[in-house]
């Protein structure tokens, strides 16, 4: 006996070391004979990343687990993905993995998956890749007729996925996600039952017509199976939508041309708690403590085929009458609700399918809100007839309902009107086609949003409608300081309202008071940063504000303003014409009182990209230079020099670029020219720091006496750099020709010439000219360049002496050359009083050009020493003694 034991415990312990090794020793083998397997059975492109073999996960079964799969198929839907997902796992019998045909499953479980199911016009369906018995076999030698798969299935789950099914033919569409579903059953047998536990998101539509959008559902159900005709029956059963009860009778089969649908459902009960189960439990809460009155009730049937051509005939009403609800924890109670809806379908065509609303009432605060519709040719071109009256207090939405809002609303809405179109003249704007006819109205009514600053407030707007126009009697609103009084046309007010196109429409607006601040926009950025040791993820968020310029309107404003505040700048009696289109704003014909002057505007601004941008036109006429200077900050990097200035200026701006979110020229950006004109002004050189060093560097440069009248420059901008195209004025008989540029940071590069009388430079350059007549002694100048480096706050100033002095000895010389030809060599010697006068006739040609030299060289000593005096140098007292030339 004991022998025995030991025998048996020594096979025991092999065979626990063969099913440890197992995974390892026959894994590569076994993923051969996988895909070889699969290759053989599915007309399909299958791959993963990963498999992995346990003999003991799912004891006795073998467990076979693929991760990251994929599934692609082959034609006719050729590179779509019918099936993706994080992990595969089939459950097996041992003997069945050494198998690559007659292959038995026992469990499936699949994680993280996306099932893609498609069915195109033509009735292909991608799902349907198993390789047909009368197909040729991938080896011609085997048995074309053996099967491939058996599922004995005990059960199966799928967790955490996602499933779309789209008929291409009858245009349905359903997506599923979060879906959590398992099943039970015995797939071996021809007939048997199968019972599942499923909950998801769904999202359900036919064509255009959205019956479900991500809505709560959850089925329990058993269905009996037979596989044999491939006829799925509902048997017991309860079904959720939101918190609507459904329970469900008839049955699904699969034909070989089409399917077949005869299904019916209801709710359980009549309370009319099933209305409120159907609003998302997002929006409504604690329905079970809801007091209610009347009833509430779902029927529905949907009987047919279903292929190309057809869908099922359907009849689903919806009633309730005379109901009322009241939550414990609100004030107000809705009252005299009656619901009559129904969507029908008599013929099976698509086509055909409408919903017919004959009554809709509700009733809060002794406030009746009625409307009725007709909603025919729901999948091509709808036509609607609806109609609606009744009061409605915004107010009360949130007194009635828990509903979680994003922001309070209020105001009292007034409708009385009837409306008839199709959808294709919506969408085509073809507004004679609409017709629409009556009156609506909103008072006190107030909206917060992000989008603006402040509060908007509207104390009323009436609207009438008749054929094809659209009118805005009045509208009457303010926001923050602003005030703004409306009217005009509306286009498409319908498209608007159903098809979610730009609101159109030429309007007068007027304000007494419009403050562009009040509509500055607050926007929430979050970044993360890595700052835990952990690596965790710590978020920051900045606040930035912003003018967003709406991107549902394609309007026109006629508009005029009292009084207009851009940032810290007032204009009075503004007007012009402003249009709105794809988040930009084009202003033409615009005017205005500023600064003491006008203004003339035309251009454009866009915040259609993350960086607006804007191009304009701009022409300021008469405008005190003193209040610009203080109030547009682009003057002051655009033209310094303009603080040292009192008086008015014409100016005209041709700029483009891109706007800081406040709306303020980032002046990096901008390119263009401008135009400026100094009318009349006076200057203070003491205000700027540029002035002051150049009157005290230049001494007969008396800035203080500076009157500027009539001084005009073109200015081109680029790069951050403002060009100085070459200008002129006058100070106090003194040229000055000005040239450069500067720099938005204050640095400066200019070249200025004084073209400087010679009699301005003192007593030695007047006994130079003594000799020459008054009119020769009043015209002679000479030419004083002087360079502007450095900034306007820290200029360095520098003279080029050097080309003053020879420029003058040059005129000097060649007055006295002229004199020498005419009169003799003797007047030169005259003319600078040294030496002792000789006989003209006596004089070699040898000793004249001996004196024009030293007096060339005497003439420059005193012209140096008079240019230095002027320029800030110690100016000499006594004179070089002069040689004659022997």
């Amino acid at each position: 006996m004991k022998k025995f034991l030991k025998i048996f415990g020594i096979v025991l312990g092999i065979l626990l070391i063969l099913l440890l090794a197992a995974p390892f020793l026959f894994k590569g083998s076994l993923e051969k004979m996988l895909k070889k397997t699969i290759n053989e059975n599915l007309n399909a492109t299958v791959a993963w990343e990963e498999l992995d073999l346990s003999l003991f996960r799912s004891f006795p079964d073998a467990s076979l687990q693929l991760n990251n799969f994929n599934v692609l198929n082959k034609a006719p839907f050729a590179g779509d993905t019918l099936a993706s997902g994080k992990s595969l796992k089939l459950d097996m019998g041992v003997m069945q993995l050494f198998k690559s045909k007659n292959l038995k499953i026992d469990a499936i479980h699949l994680d993280g998956a996306f099932i893609n199911i498609k069915i195109d016009s033509l009735g292909n369906a991608n799902y349907d890749i198993a390789i047909k018995d009368d197909a040729p076999a991938v080896n011609p030698e085997e048995n074309a007729n053996e099967e491939g798969f058996s599922f004995d299935l005990q059960e199966y789950e799928i967790t955490n996925s996602r499933i779309n099914y789209l008929d291409e033919a009858s245009k349905t569409f359903l997506i599923l996600t979060d879906v959590q579903h398992e099943g039970s059953g015995d797939f071996s047998q021809e007939i048997s039952n199968l019972d599942t536990k499923t909950r998801a998101l769904a999202s359900f539509r036919i064509d255009s017509l959205k019956y479900l959008t991500k809505n709560q559902i959850a089925l329990d159900a058993i269905f009996k199976l037979d596989l044999k005709n491939q006829k799925y029956t509902f048997l017991e059963n309860e079904a959720k939508i939101n918190e609507l009860p459904l329970t469900f009778e008839g049955f699904v089969k699969v034909n070989e041309t089409n399917n077949e649908v005869d299904l019916s459902f209801k709710t359980p009960s009549s309370d009319f708690k099933n209305f409120l189960a159907v609003i998302p439990e997002a929006y409504v809460k604690q329905i079970n403590d809801v007091k209610t009155t009347g009833n509430f009730t779902v029927n529905g049937m949907i009987k047919g085929i279903v292929d190309s051509t057809h869908i099922p005939t359907m009849d689903i009403k919806v009633a309730s009458n005379n109901a009322s609800f009241k939550y414990p924890d609100l004030p107000k109670s809705v009252e005299n609700i009656t619901i009559d809806a129904e969507l029908i379908n008599e013929t099976g065509l698509l086509a055909d399918t409408y919903l017919n609303i004959p009554k809709l009432t509700f009733t809060i605060d002794n406030e009746p809100f009625e409307m009725q519709a007709n909603i025919k040719n729901m999948t091509e071109n709808a036509l609607v007839d609806m109609e609606m009256k009744g009061v409605l207090n915004l107010a009360n939405i949130k007194q009635v309902l828990p509903v979680e809002m994003e922001q309070n609303l209020s105001g009292i809405f007034r409708a009385d009107l009837a409306a008839e179109f199709d959808m294709e003249s919506v969408e085509k704007e073809r507004y004679d086609k609409i017709d629409a006819r009556g009156t609506a109205s909103l008072t006190n009514f107030n909206y917060k949003d992000a989008g603006f600053k402040n509060e908007i407030k509207v104390s009323n707007a009436n609207l009438a409608l008749q054929p094809g126009v659209f009118t805005l009697r009045e509208l009457n609103a303010t926001t923050g300081s602003t005030d703004i009084k409306a009217s005009g046309n509306i286009q498409n007010l319908i498209p608007f309202l159903m098809s979610k196109q730009d609101l159109k429409g030429r309007f007068a607006v007027q304000s007494n008071n419009f403050n562009v601040n009040d509509f500055m926009s607050s926007e929430e950025k979050t970044t993360s940063t890595n700052t835990s040791e952990e690596g965790k993820s710590a978020q920051k968020t900045t606040t930035s504000e912003g003018i967003k310029i709406p991107d549902f309107l394609d309007a026109t404003l006629d508009f005029s303003a009292k009084k207009l505040v851009y940032d810290n700048i007032q204009l009075s009696d503004a007007k012009g014409t402003a249009t709105i289109q794809n988040e930009a704003v084009s202003i033409s014909n615009f005017t205005s009182d500023i600064f003491g002057g006008n203004i003339a505007f035309s251009g454009n601004i866009s915040t259609k990209n993350e960086i607006p941008t804007f191009s304009v036109d701009l022409d300021l006429s008469k405008i005190d230079i003193d209040q610009s200077f203080e109030n547009l900050e682009m003057f002051q990097f655009l033209v310094p020099i303009a603080k040292s200035l009192q008086g008015s200026l014409n100016t005209k701006f041709q700029l483009n670029g891109q706007l800081t979110n406040d709306f303020s020229p980032k002046l990096s950006t901008l390119a263009g020219n401008a135009l400026a004109q100094i009318i009349t002004a006076e200057v203070d050189p003491q205000q700027t720091p540029l002035l002051s060093t150049l009157g005290n560097k230049i001494s007969f440069l008396d800035l203080d006496r500076l009157s500027l009248r009539d001084v005009s420059t073109n200015l081109t901008f680029n790069n951050g750099k403002i060009e100085v195209k070459p200008f002129r004025f006058d100070v106090k008989g003194i040229d000055v020709a000005v040239a450069g540029t500067h720099g938005l940071d204050k640095s400066i590069d200019y070249n200025l010439t004084f073209d400087v009388p010679a009699k301005y430079l003192g007593s030695d350059i007047t006994k130079l000219m003594q000799n020459l007549s008054p009119k020769e002694a009043n015209e002679m100048s000479v030419n004083l360049p002087i360079g502007l480096r450095g900034t306007f706050t820290n200029p360095q100033v520098s003279v080029d002496t050097q080309t003053a002095i020879n420029t003058l000895t040059q005129q000097l010389l060649a007055k006295q050359k002229d004199k020498l030809i005419n009169q003799g060599g003797d007047l030169l010697g005259g003319l600078l009083g040294g030496g002792t006068k000789k006989d003209s006739t006596k004089t070699s040609t040898n000793t004249g050009n001996n004196q024009q030299n030293t007096q060339q060289q005497q003439t420059t000593q005193t012209i140096k020493n008079v240019l230095g005096g002027l320029l800030g140098g110690k100016k000499k007292t006594d004179t070089t003694n002069t040689k004659s030339g022997n």
